[in-house]
């Protein structure tokens, strides 16, 4: 009997055939399993899915392979999604009467696999797969029934029940897909940046340096109301303190030596739009109180000026500080923090989302690839699966900046097309300490055994209930721990337990 995969066309997909790599959900399903016919369907634009099409007929010439283009409003309609699949399963089936289906869970937005689910429990009974890079393909299976009394509503009841992750979030942007991620963690991180782009309030985004705190920021404002108006960004770290304030907030002439004529701020500069404010926990505490007033009463005055300018923007802040730390220690103001935070949202850092690493590490190849094309000598760079596992067993503490770089000095390097594990221990520039502060600590002198197990212990701990969106079983799973009941165990033992029922 014939086995028939239907499958909507995911970003992943078409990132992977773009760059020539082709590891990806659709792929890895055909490569494992055999499928008599393929149906794909695509919300992307043409040129798009068809260079992925003539990809996968490239890699697999011979597959019976079927792509319709499907026009949705949003990638999180769920009628729209459920409409689409079903027009095209009623195609196929009447045709092909005695085909067995299996539906692939992976690919495509979280509604898109919700609405999969439900087709299959009720009108076109299926088998489920799903795939990733560490645990492979597998079988789904649901151990319930799901009423088909249900389908025709599909009601927001019904859609939040199924998945609210999704529900009421705009479709995304060309800058929202610019944030390459597959890991739960993220996806919690960029739904909660989808959630306050649509609403205007002063945003703070915090996080280690290299993990994408003004991609975030860009990422808000292209999807907020202000989209048409300036994006201003600011690093507030670059700007000499005595410059502070006429770059943010601008002077007349004659203000001080040099200020020749009259010159617009930032602020200014931002009015109709957004103004990003990176590392804002550098400014000085009197251009921090000057801050305030503007946003307070929306005018600001030029250095040297009396008069107020009316102006409208949106802040966006960040900052790689603890600026919770920094008010006890008396170097930020608290009314300010609160000014700038009534959105917040805490990147995570590259190590805490180590499946996104080879989402990463191929989108980054391609674009170098497409960087250096025209460059005399260039061999197209792919990466070796030993090299991959060398850059999973890095920290990497400049986090996707980092990654980033490194990819291009291997790149670089590189004489062969196919990157090794040598050019990554060459490429890597030894600022990941985390092995010898742990094995190079000098005996004796207070040195505790106990102690120092504990400390890693708790590090450890702490990564894995972040990465798991403090959900003890997946927790556990990422330790190798038994059962959740262990890690709980452990969570007690050092302190770290809390009343939440994470199961």
């Amino acid at each position: 009997m014939k086995n028939t995969l239907f499958a909507w066309i995911g970003n992943t997909d078409l990132m992977a055939a773009e760059s020539g790599n082709g590891y990806a959900p659709i792929a890895q399903a055909v490569r494992e399993r055999n499928y008599s016919s393929i149906v794909l369907l695509c919300n992307y634009k043409k040129q798009r899915w068809e260079v992925y099409e003539k990809w996968f007929r490239a890699e697999f010439p011979g597959q019976k392979l079927s792509v319709y283009y499907v026009d949705l409003s949003s990638p999180t309609n769920f009628a729209e999604i459920y409409e689409s699949a079903v027009k095209q399963l009623d195609k196929y089936t009447s045709q092909n009467l005695n085909d067995l289906l299996t539906f692939h869970l992976s690919p495509g937005t979280p509604a898109m696999s919700a609405v999969w689910i439900i087709i299959a429990n009720s009108r076109f009974p299926a088998g489920l797969i799903e795939s990733s890079i560490e645990v492979g393909l597998k079988d789904v299976d649901f151990p319930f029934e799901i009423s088909a009394d249900y389908i025709p509503m599909l009601n927001s009841h019904v859609e939040g029940r199924i998945i609210d992750f999704s529900d009421g979030l705009p479709p995304d942007t060309p800058e929202f897909e610019m944030i390459i991620h597959k890991s739960r963690i993220m996806a919690e991180a960029v739904a909660l940046a989808k959630r306050s782009a649509l609403f205007d309030v002063p945003f703070l985004i915090t996080g280690e340096s290299g993990t994408g705190k003004e991609l975030f920021a860009r990422a808000v404002w292209s999807m907020s109301k202000r989209s048409h108006g300036p994006f201003i960004p600011v690093n507030c770290g670059a700007i000499p303190e005595t410059l502070a304030e006429s770059e943010l907030f601008g002077h007349v002439k004659g203000a001080f030596t040099g200020a020749e004529g009259d010159r617009k701020g930032r602020i200014e500069s931002a009015d109709g739009g957004i103004l990003f404010l990176d590392e804002i926990g550098e400014l000085s505490k009197d251009v921090q109180v000057k801050l305030l007033r503007v946003i307070q009463e929306k005018v600001v005055y030029r250095v040297g000026s009396s008069k107020a300018v009316k102006v409208d923007f949106r802040l966006i802040s960040a900052t790689n500080r603890d600026l919770m730390e920094d008010i006890r220690d008396g170097l930020f103001r608290t009314d300010l923090f609160h000014r700038i935070a009534v959105g917040f949202i805490r990147l995570p850092a590259l190590r805490d989302r180590p499946e996104d690493l080879s989402l990463l590490t191929d989108y980054y190849l391609s674009e170098i690839n497409k960087e250096f094309r025209n460059q005399k000598g260039w061999n197209p760079k792919n990466i070796s699966t030993s090299a991959r596992k060398a850059l999973l067993h890095y920290s990497w503490p400049g986090n996707v900046r980092e990654l980033q770089n490194t990819l291009m000095r291997m790149a670089i390097w590189s004489i062969d097309s196919t990157i090794t594990v040598r050019d990554v221990e060459n490429s890597l520039l030894g600022l990941d300490n985390s092995d010898n502060t742990v094995l190079g600590r000098p005996l004796g002198g207070g040195f505790d055994l106990e102690e120092l197990l504990g400390d890693v212990t708790k590090v450890y701990l702490e990564r894995a209930m972040v990465q798991a969106g403090d959900n003890k079983s997946a927790a556990a799973d990422l330790l190798g721990f038994k059962n959740y009941q262990t890690l709980s165990n452990w969570l007690k033992r050092y302190g770290m337990d809390s009343d939440k029922d994470y199961s």
